[in-house]
């Protein structure tokens, strides 16, 4: 049956991107839009494509024929965050539900992480308990542990997609690149309410995962960043003075120490290899400052146009 909402406003948004790992779509498609059905809200399920996907593709047309849902397909693959973007941008609804091309959790807990969303701005569905292997839930923990000291929010599985949230959250916040992974934590920071809810992990997301070394580099870097854009977007001085500052000083002690040596017990400079790294220090650690002074001034430039606060209410 085709959810009629031409006549209404669209209350939820259910957002599904197809990428390298999928479950049959239109098995996954009927057990998702049994529950939300269940729900009582007007919906709309977007799909949206992160490249050539050609079976998924024409899965998706075929379930077009008798149900109601919108299809976006990107040119090629441009990462998960885009594709999220792609999807908010042709959304309308006044929550938005994000879900996975696979089960992650049952689908019966799709109800619970929307009433969740009556007492914050953003929930996240945590996997509990964890059925899958051990080697999955130690790396897991490892990277929860560490976004959970760089960001202070309390969060066990930012790897799972199944989030809940209000449009005003992605009218306020941009992401790109993998920053989607961290979308509650900029959220957070920017003065969303987030929570976390436990939900049943499915059966069919316990196979265990190991990565090439390359990607858990690069989901170090992503950590590094979101810690950087968490702590130092407005204040890039403090950043850069403090490693700048430190460089200069050990380049500039170095160079006192070796320069007493030379006065005062006629030790030779010329063939020193620490002067010549001393005054590297030096030099870099004064450019280093130079850089955040210049991020000071664009910031001080743009001022005016920056936002880092969302308004919860305004009583008048």
């Amino acid at each position: 049956m085709i959810n009629n909402v031409t006549d209404r406003q669209i209350e939820l948004s259910v957002i599904i991107p197809v990428t390298e790992r999928h479950d049959p779509v239109q098995q996954l498609f009927h057990i998702y839009k049994s529950e939300i059905e269940k729900l009582g809200k007007t919906y709309e399920i977007i799909y949206v494509l992160d490249g050539d996907f050609p079976e998924a593709l024409e899965e998706l047309k075929k379930l077009r024929v008798t149900e109601r849902l919108t299809i976006i397909t990107l040119a090629k693959w441009f990462g998960e965050a885009t594709a999220l973007n792609a999807a908010f941008s042709n959304s309308s609804g006044d929550i938005i539900l994000t879900l996975p091309a696979y089960q992650q959790i049952e689908a019966w807990e799709i109800s619970p992480l929307l009433d969740a969303l009556s007492n914050c701005d953003m929930v996240l569905a945590r996997r509990w308990p964890r059925n899958d292997s051990w080697f999955n839930q130690l790396q897991s923990r490892i990277f929860n542990s560490l976004l959970r000291s760089f960001s202070g929010l309390q969060i066990h599985d930012a790897g799972c997609s199944a989030r809940a949230f209000k449009r005003q959250v992605i009218n306020e916040i941009s992401i790109y690149g993998d920053l989607h992974r961290f979308l509650p934590v900029i959220a957070h920071r920017q003065g969303f309410r987030v929570t976390e809810i436990d939900a049943a992990q499915c059966e069919s997301d316990t196979f265990r995962r190991i990565y090439a070394p390359g990607l858990y580099m690069r989901r170090l870097l992503d950590i590094l960043t979101v810690f950087f854009l968490i702590k130092f977007t407005k204040k890039p001085l403090r950043f850069f003075g403090l490693v700048g500052t430190s460089l200069f000083g050990i380049g500039a002690i170095t160079t006192l120490y070796l320069v007493v040596e030379r006065l005062l017990f006629d030790v030779a400079l010329g063939d020193r290899p620490a002067l010549m790294l001393s005054s590297l220090m030096i030099i870099l650690g004064i450019q280093v400052i130079a850089i955040g002074l210049i991020g000071e001034i664009i910031i001080f430039t743009h001022a005016r146009n920056l936002k880092e606060y969302t308004v919860d209410e305004i009583i008048n």
